[in-house]
């Protein structure tokens, strides 16, 4: 099912009907330019006739810049979106901005109002910077922002790709651009992040604490159909799934067996599978053997901050958390953190938050624009305009003025 932007009327076409050859195309504005005697020796004995209009699609966009260096990175990637949308003319954004995060909890108790889904619900997608701050625990911020949207909008499959981008010195020996691509899909909504669990007698020698683990047939069976599509849409064709099943002989077993059923629907997809601590040499020392990747919440969320490192930064890396039903918008967000300690500084990698912007773009059906940003950001790299974590010595409003730059002199 896919989500339906708001669209206004752009501009009229007319459609030309000469005797002997088929319609030809001219939009209303280049035909009004025309010398009227030209416009009429051109097309005399033409018919004209008024298609169906075009349409500029506006999409409505949440923004969550958060905590930390959250609110300079979506600041970013909102120039950048704008720039995109300028250039294109196809098409516009609505963005509405929700303060939520760590200091709306130090004012309310709480990360977001009661009634922040229900706020959300209406947005064809989420926009969100980073959560965390020093001062607040860490599992207030995630339980309280992050994991309800998550959960509460079923965006089940959580997509991080990786890729070495040009001019990023990666620490993998002789590795460079087009060695190393991946694409890790993680599972969402439950396993080890599913939030079941307690703790009894606090404070006493008999204190107990659980955390329990569940995986289920159809959120299993779900992420696995999703991986494997997946797969079969890239080149290579190639799915390495990641379990712990030698030591987990229940979920993980069960993780096992059904990868297993699902991968008999698509016999043109090679796959193979890992232990996760196996899958860490793996990623360090054969790089090219792996393509797309699909491991649970927990082992996928430290494989994939792995992935951004060995890529060059944590900086660079983004992900996109999908409802693929369409039934609530899907969030976009870099993965880097809040990272406090260079908050203010003006020297927040904004990369990840245009590289997950190309993500919200291809959700949202706007692929030649995706392509477009995604060209711009390689182009930026390529020409050594980076922040310091990466190696250059570029702020954050230098990388986004260069990546927008780069968009409004781009010929796709």
């Amino acid at each position: 099912m896919e989500r339906t932007a708001r669209t206004f009327t752009k501009q009229r076409e007319i459609s030309l009907k000469p005797p002997c050859c088929g319609t030809v195309a001219l939009d209303l504005k280049s035909y009004m330019m025309l010398d009227r005697r030209q416009a009429k020796a051109r097309f005399t004995n033409y018919s004209f006739q008024t298609t169906q209009e075009d349409q500029v699609k506006t999409f409505n966009i949440a923004t969550i810049p958060a905590d930390g260096i959250g609110p300079e990175v979506i600041e970013a990637g909102v120039a950048v979106l704008d720039a995109l949308a300028a250039r294109d003319g196809g098409f516009s954004f609505n963005f509405q901005s929700f303060d939520w995060g760590s200091d709306y909890y130090k004012a309310h108790g709480r990360m977001m109002p009661e009634d922040g889904l229900d706020r959300l619900k209406g947005q064809d997608a989420i926009f969100f910077g980073a959560v965390g701050a020093p001062d607040v625990p860490d599992h207030i911020t995630l339980w309280g922002l992050r994991l309800p949207i998550c959960q509460g909008f079923d965006q089940y499959a959580n997509v991080r790709p990786t890729r070495i981008l040009p001019g990023i010195s990666a620490p993998l020996r002789d590795r460079g651009p087009g060695d190393l691509d991946w694409v890790i899909v993680r599972e969402n909504s439950e396993g080890e992040y599913a939030g079941h669990g307690g703790r009894a007698h606090r404070g006493l020698p008999e204190e107990v604490a659980t955390e329990t683990a569940i995986f289920t047939r159809v959120g299993v069976t779900r992420i696995m159909r999703y991986a494997f599509s997946l797969a079969r849409a890239r080149p290579r064709r190639l799915l390495t799934v990641v379990t712990k099943s030698n030591a987990q002989r229940h979920g993980m077993v069960m993780w096992d067996e059904i990868a297993a059923e699902v991968a008999a629907e698509f016999p043109d997809v090679t796959w193979d599978k890992m232990l996760v601590d196996a899958m860490t040499v793996r990623m360090t020392l054969d790089p090219s053997s792996l393509d797309t990747i699909v491991a649970t919440n927990l082992h996928a969320d430290i494989l994939s901050d792995l992935a951004g490192a060995l890529a060059g930064s944590l900086g660079v890396a983004p992900t996109a958390n999908i409802d693929p039903e369409g039934r609530f918008p899907s969030m976009f967000e870099p993965i880097h953190g809040s990272a406090f300690d260079i908050t203010g500084k003006g020297i927040a990698n904004p990369v990840a938050t245009f590289w997950t912007a190309c993500q919200m773009l291809e959700h949202l059906g706007q692929d030649a624009p995706a392509q477009r940003l995604m060209k711009a950001i390689e182009d930026v790299c390529a020409a050594g305009i980076m922040t310091p974590d990466v190696g250059g010595t570029a702020t954050t409003r230098e990388v986004t003025n260069a990546v927008i730059e780069s968009i409004r002199g781009s010929n796709r």
